[in-house]
């Protein structure tokens, strides 16, 4: 699904991310730790076009996508959500994925909401459909109509992960998603993650401080420390590995 090739990112002469080497498989959920700072969101930046690696390449389902931006990338089927809940925060939530939706339809959507277009057309309410489906699989449907910014925040980040889902991807990048929820939130997204990837098939890349949750959710794992790979391998290993004890812990500690 992605292949990584000696991805290096230097901002001046700071190395964030250093001759990185990652490969993806397709419907696995592949998870990218490492303390603050070590280049974590750097690299997702790099996947999604955001960032312009300074040497490397980023290879998407066998196809060079290094040099597109972030928009042709979405429509190969790469979505990210953010760290930040970024959100159109003064319109219903189902408006919100209806916008993710048009990117595919070829529907001018602005054209259709500011009344240009005088009847809704057959493609215009599958895409409807399609928002709903997308809420009900989130949980969100009971919170359709309300107003971005009124959501909790939790329902915030089922939303931002709504409207990735909007672009049908192939590839979903997640930033923190479980940031600021409390143990049973975090169940309930891990939940959904599963679901997306059991039944749409949907790869992930996931970046988590929740070590206990990252341990249970993905199939294998990255460690990155000062830009660097320093161990991958399944939860299991990656637990017990001494370099990435020290490395996240301190030598202190004794496992994750």
């Amino acid at each position: 699904m992605l292949e990584i090739n000696n991805l290096s990112k230097h901002f001046g002469g700071l190395a964030a991310v250093a001759n990185l080497d990652l490969n993806v498989k397709g419907g696995e959920i592949f998870g990218i730790i490492g303390p603050n700072g070590a280049g974590k969101s750097t690299i997702l930046n790099m996947i999604d076009g955001y960032l312009r690696p300074t040497s490397g390449k980023v290879i998407f389902k066998e196809e060079d996508v290094t040099s597109c931006a972030p928009h042709e990338r979405a429509r190969r089927g790469i979505a990210r959500v953010f760290q930040s809940n970024i959100l159109f925060s003064d319109i219903p939530a189902m408006t919100n994925v209806r916008i993710g939706c048009y990117l595919h339809s070829g529907i001018r959507f602005w054209a259709s909401f500011l009344g240009i277009k005088k009847r809704i057309d057959r493609q215009e309410m599958l895409l409807y459909e399609k928002a709903e489906e997308i809420l009900k699989f989130v949980g969100l449907y009971e919170e359709r109509e309300k107003e971005a910014a009124s959501l909790a925040h939790a329902s915030q980040r089922r939303l931002c992960l709504a409207i990735a889902l909007a672009v049908d991807p192939s590839l979903l990048l997640l930033d923190e998603p479980l940031a600021g929820m409390t143990a049973e939130e975090v169940a309930s997204m891990l939940i959904v993650v599963r679901g997306l990837r059991e039944k749409k098939g949907i790869t992930f890349i996931i970046v988590e401080h929740n070590m206990k949750a990252i341990m249970r959710l993905c199939d294998r794992i990255a460690v990155i420390n000062y830009g660097k790979k320093i161990a991958e391998g399944p939860p299991t290993e990656i637990s017990k590995n001494p370099e990435v004890i020290e490395a996240y812990l301190g030598a202190a500690e004794h496992a994750i």
